[in-house]
């Protein structure tokens, strides 16, 4: 399921085992009795109130703070309710003995926009480091799991402040390290457009990686929590990040069929990142919404062993 770093040279073998060993294994869902995320509403830097979701276990073995992608917010992605299925996220990791926390960006979910209407990398990153300081004073530097969008927000977050987390994972990152964004022409205004079903439903491409009763109750919670398209500028600020800064224990994670997270894209990451401990997984037979389908339960694993395993070599 996973591998250490290694020359450049073996990195897409390693790609091509991760993913064949993903193909054979097998798991059984978590039992985990449906309950409702516990909502906190934490102060960013500039006291913008922040929605953070928690679910814990009675004594948890580690903490995890997940970060939404691009269009959805944290409670279709990461604790979607499906009657007689299992798809949460959180209860998944949960179930592995972790707390897991799940914070909303600005005007996603329950989170409102700020008086600009806009959400940039510097001010996401900014407040996921809030989230991160909150849970820390809790208890412990948690990991930071970012998704999608999400996933480029939390390496930035790891190489500007690494020592607010123990670990980052990067799942279905989707940004090629070598491509710039422009900048944001000058007297722009946030359009506020709808959120669709069918966008919703878009992530959803391999065939039978999750039954329909799934990606309808996907849909009708993602419509709910964010009918109106959250509005980004100023996204040349990621040209900032560099692999090279990150330093922090590093998990690289993806699904075979994930059209935005690519073999290329994840070997120009992965052989630039600076961590002395990193790996590349592969799940087999998901693609980007990897964390909401069948393959769930092999990504819970993949996350929680490469934490206690980083854990166990005393690196968190």
């Amino acid at each position: 399921m996973r591998t250490p770093f290694m020359g450049r040279g073996l990195q897409l073998f390693a790609a091509v085992a991760l993913l064949l060993a993903g193909a054979c294994a097998t798991a059984q869902p978590p039992a985990v009795a449906p309950r409702a995320a516990v909502k906190h509403q934490i102060p960013a830097a500039d006291g913008h109130p922040l929605a953070l979701w928690e679910k814990r276990p009675a004594k948890p073995v580690g903490t995890i703070l997940l970060v939404h992608g691009r269009t959805w917010s944290s409670l279709p992605n990461f604790d979607l309710q499906v009657a007689g299925e299992e798809r949460s996220f959180m209860d998944a990791l949960v179930a592995r003995g972790y707390a897991a926390y799940a914070l909303d960006l600005r005007g996603y979910g329950a989170t409102p926009r700020d008086a600009t209407g806009w959400l940039t990398p510097e001010r996401a990153a900014g407040d996921v480091a809030s989230a991160l300081d909150w849970i820390g004073r809790r208890g412990g530097r948690p990991v930071l799991l970012g998704l999608s969008r999400g996933a480029s927000v939390s390496a930035f977050v790891a190489q500007r402040y690494p020592e607010k987390l123990s670990a980052v994972v990067l799942l279905g990152f989707p940004a090629d390290v070598d491509e710039k964004f422009p900048p944001t022409p000058p007297g722009q205004t946030p359009a506020r457009k709808p959120n669709t079903a069918e966008n919703a439903a878009s992530d959803f491409i391999t065939p039978g990686a999750i039954p329909r009763q799934g990606v309808d109750a996907f849909v009708a919670a993602a419509l709910a929590a964010d009918p109106v398209r959250v509005d980004w500028r100023d996204e040349d600020q990621f040209n900032a990040f560099s692999p090279a800064a990150v330093k922090v224990p590093t998990l690289l994670i993806h699904g075979e069929h994930d059209p935005l997270a690519t073999l290329e894209i994840g070997e120009k990451l992965f052989t630039r990142l600076a961590a002395g401990d990193r790996e590349w997984a592969i799940i087999a037979g998901a693609d980007h919404a990897v964390h909401l389908e069948d393959a769930q339960v092999r990504l819970a694993r993949a996350v929680t062993d490469f934490i206690q395993r980083i854990s166990s070599n005393g690196l968190q």
